[in-house]
């Protein structure tokens, strides 16, 4: 084959590839477990924390190279994220869960627990939800989860820097498998506090999608709100 001829196939299968090339989905930038983890992981998140919070701020994940561009802060948290372990890019167009809380929570929080026993505490320690648990051991487990908060509260303010982590309990000796876990969080201000029989399975999308699904109901009913006052 002569080179020009060559170059010729080559140049055809550039162009018959560029198509294809362009009809390919956008990758879209998502939380992993860990990330969610950490971003929520505050009453007052600082800069990064907002950053990983915006990704979730939307009905749909954003576009990775778009979410990126839009500011410098976000190309630096890009960086530090993918380093981390914080970030993911995803080649599927994932939109919010839709849904009532009623029935999502349940099912969701479910699989985070080992023995498919969860509670959901917000402020004060309200059961928002629960599953596997019989609904007055649920709401006894949430108001343990609340003066675990405000005793975690205190702690902090006395210095403690580590107070206010997940935290677990045990029965055997070998501290092994927990009875019971605590993880806290916090969504525009609220506090919430997952409750996870056995052993706690947090390293999972079903994390993400559950603060994802807090925060869209959330927005939907803050937006439903201010156009009945506006009305």
């Amino acid at each position: 084959m002569k080179p020009d001829e060559n170059a010729r196939r080559h140049a055809d299968a550039a162009m018959n590839a560029m198509p294809a090339a362009r009809a390919a989905p956008a990758r879209r930038l998502a939380l992993t477990p860990a990330g969610a983890l950490w971003g929520y992981s505050r009453a007052t998140p600082d800069r990064a924390q907002r950053c990983l919070q915006d990704i979730l701020s939307g009905t749909r994940l954003p576009v990775a190279s778009d979410w990126v561009e839009q500011s410098p802060e976000h190309a630096a948290v890009y960086a530090l994220g993918k380093d981390r372990g914080w970030l993911q890019e995803i080649a599927r167009d994932l939109h919010a869960p839709d849904v009532r809380l009623d029935d999502f929570l349940p099912h969701i929080i479910a699989g985070l627990s080992g023995e498919r026993r969860a509670a959901l505490a917000s402020s004060g320690g309200f059961c928002v939800g629960h599953a596997g648990y019989a609904l007055a051991e649920a709401e006894a487990l949430c108001v343990a989860a609340a003066d675990y908060s405000e005793f975690a509260r205190r702690q902090r303010l006395r210095g403690w820097k580590g107070a206010g982590g997940m935290t677990s309990f045990h029965d055997d000796a070998a501290m092994l498998i927990p009875t019971v876990s605590f993880v806290p969080f916090w969504i525009d201000g609220v506090d919430y506090c997952l409750v996870l029989g056995g052993e706690p399975l947090i390293n999972n999308p079903a994390l993400v999608e559950l603060i994802w699904g807090i925060q869209s109901a959330g927005a939907r009913f803050s937006g439903a709100v201010g156009g009945a006052r506006r009305g």
